[in-house]
């Protein structure tokens, strides 16, 4: 069971941000407040925040929790500052409800929720360049992607793994960003040319 406290200075936007919490099984809300003055008290596993990222602050202690944020500013998502003051997803408020539930998911286990852009963004500034080479995948995307090239279906891969349907979403999301794939049938083909799927 993952603790989380939604921080969201809008009133409505928090209201929007319950329900969708209610909605996960797997989801303990422990608070929901205009801003961060909680968390340290409360110490959730993940914050869900819709804030400007300048309402962000490193907690007294050291330790931060994984934030989930949904905000529309042009501040670079995937800074150093970022990553130290507990970022692991940064989403635009126009996120769906499926793409937040798996960030949420993503960043209690330890994970970074990264969009492609972000990625080659990320890599340009710290002077490496971005490849169009497909990136490695982990040993469990690349369970993913077989059973994917067999047709399995989102559930039938969660049933098969022993995994949530939101990290079955979560993965197939990132091997697409990693294959440069725009659907599931795209990443086939680039895993079966790349050897990543045996016939």
């Amino acid at each position: 069971m993952t603790r989380l406290l939604i921080a969201a200075s809008s009133a409505v936007v928090r209201t929007g941000l319950e329900t969708l919490a209610a909605s996960d099984p797997d989801l303990e809300l422990v608070g929901s407040f205009p801003d961060l003055s909680s968390v340290e008290a409360l110490r959730p596993d993940v914050v869900l925040a819709a804030l400007p990222f300048e309402d962000l602050s490193p907690p007294a202690d050291g330790v931060a929790p994984a934030i989930v944020l949904l905000s529309g500013d042009s501040h670079p998502a995937w800074s150093a500052d970022a990553l130290r003051l507990g970022v692991r997803a940064w989403l635009p408020p126009d996120a769906s409800a499926a793409e937040v539930l798996a960030a949420v998911e993503a960043a209690s286990s330890g994970m970074a929720v990264l969009d492609p852009h972000d990625l080659e963004a990320l890599l340009a500034g710290s002077g490496a360049a971005a490849s169009p080479e497909p990136t490695g995948l982990t040993p469990r995307e690349l369970e993913v992607l077989r059973m994917l090239a067999e047709g399995a279906a989102n559930k039938n891969i969660a049933w098969k793994l022993g995994i949530s349907e939101h990290t079955v979403k979560f993965h197939v999301a990132s091997i697409l960003g990693k294959l440069h794939a725009s659907t599931r049938t795209e990443a086939v083909a680039i895993g079966m040319r790349k050897g990543m799927i045996l016939l």
